[in-house]
């Protein structure tokens, strides 16, 4: 009996998307965190330095392609939390920011070991690019639409 794989398409991408995010949701819930705060957080502390609030905005709104105001309401939210802290007219995150990204990270890798584990490089190479084409033409795309 041969199987033969599926081809790439939207279904295929949204159902891995949506399976890879419900892992990470089930992670986040248990931190009292959301999927929006999280990439909020992270963008607040992958940076090189603190950032305005309009920075955060635009970074988190490039990745999730949210509503600005709910971007804002979720920097509140982090703010509320003490998991950013204002630093002048900038936000950077708190140590207890840092620790909870710290303890999202170490329980999603043993996960994510699991389910990238054993992929073929050449395969990782080829998805990537792949993926990085889908992402480019759905951005311009979305420009065009909301231009």
């Amino acid at each position: 009996m041969t199987t033969t794989a599926p081809v790439a398409n939207p279904r295929t991408l949204g159902l891995a998307h949506y399976a890879a995010r419900g892992v990470l949701e089930h992670v986040l819930a248990r931190h009292g965190t959301t999927f929006q705060q999280q990439i909020a957080l992270r963008a607040a502390v992958t940076a090189d330095a603190p950032q305005t609030p309009d920075d955060l905005v635009a970074q988190v709104r490039g990745s999730l392609k949210a509503d600005p105001a709910d971007i804002r309401a979720t920097l509140d939210e982090l703010l509320a939390n003490q998991l950013l802290v204002s630093d002048g007219a900038r936000l950077r995150p708190s140590a207890a920011g840092h620790e909870l990204l710290a303890a999202i990270s170490a329980e999603t890798a043993p996960v994510t070991a699991r389910i990238w584990g054993g992929i073929p490089d050449e395969d990782l190479a080829a998805a990537g690019r792949v993926l990085a084409l889908v992402t480019e033409r759905a951005n311009a795309e979305l420009a065009a639409l909301t231009a």
